[in-house]
């Protein structure tokens, strides 16, 4: 049990980390917060890798207005990106969701992390068995204790 005892830890860092990662921040925000938190996450359609909220492209400026129009109107800001990608594209977004089979885009790295980290460890238990510690043993003698093993 002592041995699992440090994976666990570690595993429980790994499921806290991602709780607080994902958590929305909660309160009320103002108008002015909710349109900088919509176009910061859309993607200008005539600017490479730039958001609605950085661009100084007309159709930024354009996109920004309709955003603040249509939140003032009393749409909520996953309907003005819904909006948004009824009227650009999936492409405009630059976040992908985190549901769905699009959700794996967070979930697969982590997840290749940890496999990762087990693979490693794996294969560190089997070279450490393979000698004793502190043994000065040459390559000729894992050879033949590899093939004593099978």
């Amino acid at each position: 049990m002592r041995r699992w005892l440090p994976w666990v830890a570690v595993a429980l860092v790994l499921v806290a980390g991602l709780a607080l990662g994902t958590r929305q921040d909660g309160g009320p925000r103002t108008e002015a917060e909710r349109v900088e938190a919509v176009t910061a996450s859309v993607r200008c359609p005539t600017c490479r890798g730039q958001s609605v909220r950085d661009s100084d492209a007309p159709v930024a400026a354009a996109i920004r207005s309709e955003v603040g129009r249509r939140l003032a109107d009393g749409q909520t800001e996953d309907e003005v990106r819904a909006y948004l990608v009824g009227r650009y594209g999936r492409s405009v977004l630059l976040n992908p969701p985190r549901s769905g089979l699009a959700g794996l885009v967070w979930v697969l790295p982590v997840v290749a992390v940890v496999v990762a980290g087990a693979a490693l460890a794996l294969a560190f238990r089997r070279w450490r068995a393979l000698l004793p510690v502190g043994s000065t043993a040459t390559p000729e003698d894992h050879a033949r204790v590899r093939e004593a093993r099978g």
